[in-house]
């Protein structure tokens, strides 16, 4: 075994990410707001490149001239009406709550931690806070603290300052008028609420020596209870989604155009590149050229994330025209890896065109991802998508009798023989759940 040190000469190939190249795979995937954000982030380290926001900004201000014409037809309506006037207006729930404290007798003590506990109420309108740790901040009695919390917990909205659901539905219950039907039901949320919420009624009927219907009828009062009592004080702004395709149909003609309105422009400053080339000093002539460099790179990215896009959302409306001229519930199954196969790109490439990305079309605004769908057996030797099985599933729950809900084992034999749709029932309970509906034993209704 030769063990010698020497030196040899090895030829090897391998693929090596350049900084470009890792720019470029960053620059497909990202939305239109991140490319806004990229492209003004590097005209400020290259002056020879100009990016004009003026598009953006005009964009923007139309959507703003639409917002005040709404407000001020808003505000010309309620002009005159006098009912209006010392309605409650408060813009948080934490203004709302002290405004009412104002008009309560309360102590010092009893003010300062009144305070602390409208503080402590989060976005829904419940409060985390011990009262022992209260008792032992404050330096108080405890029965300080409790009344604190009583007068708290007899604000409107009902329900507020709670610990939990449980509380919460109680506090809103304790505030109805007294009828046989109130107390059952606070009897209820307050002994057995574990048993109501999993619906195990057959066992908590027998232990109260009632009829089910009976829970049914409180089940349907609770329903109209608020589970989060802060929530309606709650002021997110809007969220608009601007899309990065838009399709249009004409009879039955299709056609497809990328929307870059939230995209800057960008162009060469030829003035700036002019008036220092030629210069004397190397390192200022070796700065252009790396600066010309970048801004070329940049230009020709920007038009192949544009080629790229347009080629994905054509080949999806190609495979998916079912979906654009009939309905939604046409949707076919459409992998990633087909639709590379067919642009001969790597399938990377497809999940980066798609990411965060919207297309407008005459059904509505989809995100782009949701087209690629798995595909389900089907009795006739055809595949059918996983969400036309969703939509089956949903469809078959939403007409069944509720007094006898359909089963998961059940809807499996429905989308076999009704639908030709071949599930296993693992996949039913599966779908059903990302759906947002309950197992039939929670839906059965007793009346």
């Amino acid at each position: 075994m030769d063990l010698k040190a020497g030196l040899w000469q090895k030829q090897t190939l391998k693929l090596a990410m350049t900084q470009e190249l890792t720019q470029a795979i960053a620059l497909l995937q990202y939305s239109a707001q991140e490319l806004a954000a990229f492209l003004e982030a590097k005209s400020m380290e290259n002056p020879l490149m100009q990016v004009d926001f003026k598009n953006i900004s005009n964009f923007d201000a139309s959507m703003d001239r639409a917002r005040k014409t709404r407000k001020k037809t808003f505000e010309r309506d309620q002009k005159n009406l006098i009912e209006q006037i010392g309605a409650g207006t408060s813009d948080t729930l934490e203004d709302y709550l002290l405004s009412q404290l104002n008009m309560l007798k309360v102590t010092p003590e009893e003010k300062l931690i009144l305070h602390e506990l409208i503080e402590n109420i989060d976005e829904n309108g419940y409060l985390n806070l011990r009262r022992e740790d209260l008792v032992s901040r404050f330096c108080v009695d405890e029965e300080i603290v409790d009344c604190a919390f009583f007068k708290l917990q007899a604000l409107e909205p009902a329900g507020i300052g709670a610990n939990d659901l449980k509380e919460c539905l109680l506090l809103q219950l304790t505030r109805q008028k007294r009828t046989p039907e109130n107390e059952l039901a606070r009897t209820i949320m307050r002994d057995h609420f574990l048993l109501f919420a999993e619906k195990k009624w057959k066992a908590l009927a027998k232990m109260l020596n009632i009829d089910v219907k009976e829970i049914q009828k409180v089940h349907d009062d609770i329903q109209q209870l608020n589970p989060k009592p802060g929530a309606a004080f709650q002021r997110e702004k809007p969220a608009y989604i601007v899309p990065d395709v838009v399709v249009k149909r004409e009879g039955n003609e299709l056609s497809v155009s990328v929307f870059d309105a939230l995209i800057p422009k960008i162009s060469f400053n030829e003035g700036y590149f002019q008036q220092l080339s030629g210069h004397k000093d190397p390192e200022v002539n070796k700065f252009l050229q790396e600066k010309q460099g970048d801004y070329q790179w940049i230009h020709r990215s920007l038009e192949q994330r544009k080629e790229t896009l347009l080629k994905v959302s054509m080949k999806i409306i190609e495979k998916q025209q079912e979906f654009f001229l009939i309905g939604p519930e046409h949707l076919k199954p459409m992998t990633m890896r087909e639709v590379a196969d067919e642009l001969e790109i790597h399938e990377s490439t497809v999940s980066r065109t798609v990411r965060e990305k919207y297309m407008q079309t005459p059904t509505g605004t989809h995100e782009l991802k949701s087209f690629f769908t798995s595909a389900i057996a089907t009795t006739e030797n055809d595949q059918a998508s996983s969400q036309k099985v969703k939509a089956a599933i949903e469809r078959f729950i939403k007409e069944e009798d509720k007094k006898k809900p359909i089963s998961d084992q059940k809807l499996v034999l429905m989308l076999e023989d009704e639908e030709g749709m071949v599930v296993s029932r693992r996949t039913v309970a599966k779908y059903r759940d990302q759906l947002g509906i309950p197992s039939s034993s929670k839906r059965k209704r007793f009346d």
